[in-house]
């Protein structure tokens, strides 16, 4: 199968932005992507919207507000994709499947989310709908109380894993002041991290404020093509695979600590892709919570079960590591607009594979990985990724 390229991007900064309509943000997002493209909207055949909104916003379908934003858009194809928090995966995804069937030729896909309309306690209600609601629904502290209660069950099995969580939010901090997008350009610093204090409580089981990515507003967009664009202005960046694995919903069902559908996603989409851990330059991850992250470390390989921490501690991920992870900042630093994210850590690495990443970059980056979540980890994306 023939894997397409990203051609273009845009991306708008995260943050509480509540003067910004959401026609606003598809116009920030997107016109720079087809920009970057060397292309007009006229060039775009279709149009793949990922947007969770689940009572975030009263306008629902939203795919068909591109073409009130831009009016150019007026009479192309537009679908909305949603997938929870890898709501902007399943976007890409879409389009993907799109331009390997050849009905199309060039594909915008859009992330975006208006989080910041609703009082905190109605925000965590709206998240909850991406749980088992039967049995988690009713979890406290909303989604925090969920991957509390994951992280509850980890230190129980496995020790206090509290200076790891604490290191995995000072590290993404640090990064993300590199980060002209991100939602906090803070260097918290590892102390701050590890302490509860008035301004870092407790919110759900081991779990501290700094321990939980931002709720935020934003946008991210790409151009795919079959083929590098000869009047794009930024280089093209090529798919070497994609992965989907489910997992079941209710965490009663399997074993919450850890992410076996992220294993095997990451298992089949090396394999595909023909390399080794060891051969990727850095790692975009899904880190909605700390505890997520380091569960992630085992799932990728870095470490058997139960031994994540040791991943962090010892500096692997870390900016100058062996293996940087979330050289963004990550949904810590950056935010997590909820269909923004997956659109946002394809930009963030393409951004790195172009040798455009500013502060952030990676030096001699040439492969990457993104992998994004919906759920707890049920549904798992992983895009292996390659300067073109």
């Amino acid at each position: 199968m023939n894997m397409p390229y990203i051609v273009g991007w845009g991306h708008t900064p995260f943050g509480k932005l509540d003067n910004i309509e959401l026609e606003q943000l598809i116009r920030d997002a997107a016109l720079p992507a087809i920009e970057s493209a060397g292309l007009e909207p006229t060039d775009i055949d279709a149009i793949f919207m990922g947007h969770f909104n689940a009572g975030f916003s009263a306008q629902d379908f939203s795919a068909a507000l591109v073409g009130v934003a831009i009016p150019e858009f007026r009479h192309t194809p537009a679908v909305r994709m949603e997938n929870a928090c890898a709501t902007g995966s399943a976007a890409i995804w879409a389009a993907m499947d799109a331009l390997g069937s050849g009905r199309i030729r060039n594909a915008l896909v859009i992330g975006m989310e208006k989080m910041n309309t609703l009082p905190n306690q109605q925000i965590g209600e709206v998240l909850l709908k991406a749980s088992y609601f039967k049995e988690e629904g009713k979890t406290p502290g909303g989604f925090a109380g969920v991957f509390g209660t994951i992280a509850g069950e980890y230190f129980e099995r496995f020790g206090d894993q509290s200076d790891a969580l604490a290191a995995i939010s000072a590290k993404n901090h640090a990064n993300g002041v590199h980060n002209p997008y991100a939602h906090m350009k803070r260097d918290l610093g590892f102390d701050f991290c590890r302490n509860p204090s008035d301004k870092n409580p407790f919110v759900a089981g081991p779990l501290k404020r700094s321990d939980c990515s931002l709720v935020s507003d934003g946008a991210a967009a790409l151009v795919l093509s079959n083929q590098p664009l000869a009047g794009a202005r930024v280089p093209a960046v090529r798919w070497k695979s994609r992965t989907h694995i489910n997992e079941f919903l209710p965490l009663s069902r399997r074993d919450a600590t850890k992410f076996e559908g992220a294993a095997m996603a990451w298992t089949k989409g090396l394999v595909d892709a023909k390399i080794k851990l060891a051969d990727l330059n850095f790692v975009e991850t899904h880190d909605c919570f700390t505890i997520a992250e380091m569960l992630e470390y085992e799932a990728m390989g870095l470490a058997p079960h139960g031994q994540g921490a040791r991943v962090i501690l010892e500096g692997v991920t870390r900016k100058d590591g062996s293996l940087p992870v979330n050289p963004s900042g990550g949904l810590k630093s950056r935010g997590h607009p909820i269909g923004a994210t997956g659109v946002s850590q394809h930009v963030m690495a393409a951004m790195q594979l172009a040798g455009q990443a500013g502060g952030m970059q990676i030096a001699n980056a040439r492969l990457g990985a993104v992998f994004n979540m919906g759920g707890a980890a049920v549904a798992n994306y992983l895009s292996v990724l390659e300067s073109a």
